[in-house]
């Protein structure tokens, strides 16, 4: 597994100094060598060789040092490699300057791709100037997942989807340990997601009085554990998820009519409930209230007559019209 390690560079203004006075050197010297130059025994002018042979050393090391300029914005780094072999990794931003050797060219954000080139192990397709170090963007990431459809705990086929925020910690992991790390972390997003769903039930269908944890009344926790299975997948890629969420959740077409169907089903069985337990409370409140201020004294019959009318009247869906009865109850 490779580590991430601090790449040595210096302050690439101090540098330019520097390089702009090796060119002006050079300038020099070779107008110096013509200034200079003595006549030969054919009567032609000779310049100085040796004022040439130096403007050119000079020249050779202007230019090599103009290759070791670079550019790093906030919340960027720059791999360096150099022969194949990882040199470290430079943070600093602004404008700044490392060994020349490094700076055969930039591949910016192509992850694993610029590392195989980098490496060599596709030279017939890499292109020139793709070697040497390349950009990694270490700002947040959001990868906004496509609909999936999986199983759920109980088997039934449900529609989900996700968003995972991440962002690069570790260049080096996820440069070389992995081929391509924002394919990695897309990939790793969609086999985490299905393994999440597949361990949670939709809701919690005929046992509501559980405990138990389901996708759709539970989010918080399912996406709480997105997130704990996507840091454990993602971190040999150098990858930290900042946030993994839910983003849509539904039963699949084939079943959503037969899963609403029985969803209005127990919602009516619930109500229903609670209107009988209501009803039966309410009747025995009148009940009681009637027999302690001695309103009307009513045997067992007349109780039984009494509660089966103001359960009518409580529990029905229709309007209710009553009858009055003029005699009694016996007559």
């Amino acid at each position: 597994m490779s580590v991430e390690r601090a790449a040595r560079t210096v302050n690439g203004w101090a540098m330019l100094v520097v390089d702009i006075a090796l060119y002006a050197g050079s300038t020099a010297l070779y107008v110096l060598a013509f200034t200079e130059a003595a006549v030969d025994t054919s009567g032609k002018q000779q310049p100085v060789w040796q004022l040439l042979v130096a403007g050119s050393v000079v020249l050779f090391l202007a230019i090599l040092g103009s290759i070791g300029f670079f550019a790093l914005q906030p919340n960027e780094a720059r791999v360096l490699v150099l022969g194949g072999n990882y040199k470290g990794t430079s943070r600093e931003i602004g404008f700044r300057w490392g060994n020349p050797f490094f700076s055969n060219g930039t591949v910016a954000g192509t992850g694993g791709k610029g590392a195989r080139e980098l490496l060599g192990k596709k030279k017939s397709q890499s292109k020139p100037g793709t070697q040497g170090r390349f950009k990694v963007s270490l700002r947040a990431r959001t990868l906004n997942g496509d609909k999936l459809k999986v199983n759920d705990k109980r088997g039934n086929p449900v529609e989900i989807a996700t968003v995972v925020v991440w962002r690069v910690v570790d260049t080096a992991q996820a440069v070389f340990d992995v081929d391509d790390y924002e394919q990695y972390v897309s990939t790793q997003s969609e086999s985490a997601l299905r393994h999440v769903a597949s361990a949670y039930a939709y809701d919690h269908g005929e046992d509501e009085g559980t405990a138990e944890i389901t996708l759709r009344g539970n989010v918080a926790e399912v996406s709480e554990a997105l997130k704990v299975e996507l840091e454990e997948r993602l971190a040999k890629a150098g990858v930290v998820v900042n946030e993994a969420r839910l983003t849509h959740l539904a039963y699949a077409p084939e079943i959503a009519q037969a899963m609403l169907r029985r969803q209005q089903a127990e919602a009516i069985i619930a109500a229903r409930r609670k209107i009988v337990v209501g009803a039966v409370s309410m009747v025995e409140m009148a009940l009681q209230q009637l027999s302690e201020k001695n309103v009307v004294e009513l045997d067992e019959e007349r109780k039984a007559a009494m509660t089966s009318n103001l359960l009518v009247v409580l529990c029905g869906e229709a309007e209710v019209h009553p009858v009055v009865n003029a005699g009694t109850l016996y007559q």
